[in-house]
């Protein structure tokens, strides 16, 4: 059996979807459009304000199984967050619509059998629905809390883990049914093979999904409930965040600077014109610039940000 490659940093991102088609998908999940030249990986993650070590880490398990040491402390929290929540979008908003049209184009109106068929398959929609849900309501506002240093009395991430599972039994269902019960004449039968292969390639992608969120997501959150719990929700806290997630300090213009110095410690947008001697308008375009360039949209991330690059002291004063 040929051996897998291990992607790294330096390798073009052409290269790695060329070897591998079905990453297509999570490039969208990763913001990082199509159109990205001859760039590395490293370039094209930079370019999109994407962590190239979390990046990689998903590609690779992805790709070849390898998993992420449970203590990998390089791993960007934010960059897996956004990644997961964009991955339920495209699935609930795409995906399931997609594969539903698929199948009534194939299957006749009148036929019982049919009509069986689809109920089975927006059952299945309905439980993926349900658990994809759950997850966007409790589990990822949960963590965005923790990033703000905000630890939670009555919820914890082995909540989530004990009773997370892929919902796959209708699927398996729908599947028995199609291949052994729906003979069809040549057009409706080549219109539910192409439904048939979807269904396969929408289950392997929710297998591998499931698995992303056990073996990369839950270790992730599992050492950032532990930095929470300590105390510890600076520098620390900071590098799961922000480490490649973005781009750094080094691009931002002094005029930047100043205004998230002014922005930690408390000033409105007004204050901050009046203060710097600008318009409001300029302060608006610099904070828009500054959450484009840092990927951080909260006053406790700013916080964090400013702290770590030495933007002003832990009491809020620039140094």
């Amino acid at each position: 059996m040929k051996e897998q490659k291990i992607y790294e940093p330096d390798d073009k991102m052409f290269s790695l979807i060329g070897d591998n088609y079905n990453l297509l998908q999570a490039l969208g999940s990763f913001g990082i459009n199509l159109g990205f030249g001859d760039k590395t990986v490293r370039e094209t993650c930079e370019h999109n304000g994407v962590d190239t070590h979390t990046f990689l880490t998903v590609v690779n398990f992805t790709i070849n199984g390898i998993e992420a040491n449970d203590d990998d402390e390089h791993i960007s929290v934010l960059t897996l967050l956004h990644y997961l929540q964009a991955s339920h979008a495209y699935f609930l908003d795409f995906q399931l619509p997609y594969i539903r049209r698929e199948l009534e184009e194939s299957l006749s109106e009148n036929n019982s059998l049919a009509q069986l068929i689809m109920k089975f398959y927006d059952e299945y929609a309905y439980e993926i629905r349900c658990h994809m849900n759950y997850e966007q309501k409790t589990l990822f506002p949960y963590v965005e809390k923790l990033l703000d240093g905000q630890p939670a009395s009555d919820y914890n991430v082995e909540t989530f883990s004990k009773h997370h599972g892929a919902a796959d039994r209708q699927l398996r269902e729908l599947k028995i049914l199609i291949i052994k019960y729906l003979p069809q004449d040549g057009l409706h039968n080549n219109q539910l093979t192409a439904a048939l292969h979807d269904i396969y390639e929408n289950e392997q992608w929710l297998s591998q999904h499931a698995m992303i969120e056990d073996h990369i997501f839950v270790p992730a959150i599992r050492r950032l409930e532990h930095l929470v719990k300590h105390g510890d929700v600076t520098r620390n806290i900071s590098n799961m965040v922000f480490k490649g997630g973005g781009k750094n300090s080094s691009t931002l213009s002094s005029r930047e600077r100043d205004i998230i110095i002014a922005l930690v410690q408390g000033m409105s947008s007004k204050e901050i014109a009046a203060h710097l001697d600008i318009s409001i308008n300029t302060v608006i375009t610099h904070r828009r610039n500054i959450a484009q360039k840092l990927q951080i949209h909260s006053q406790a991330g700013l916080t964090i940000y400013a702290i770590v690059n030495n933007l002003i002291d832990i009491n809020g004063v620039k140094i």
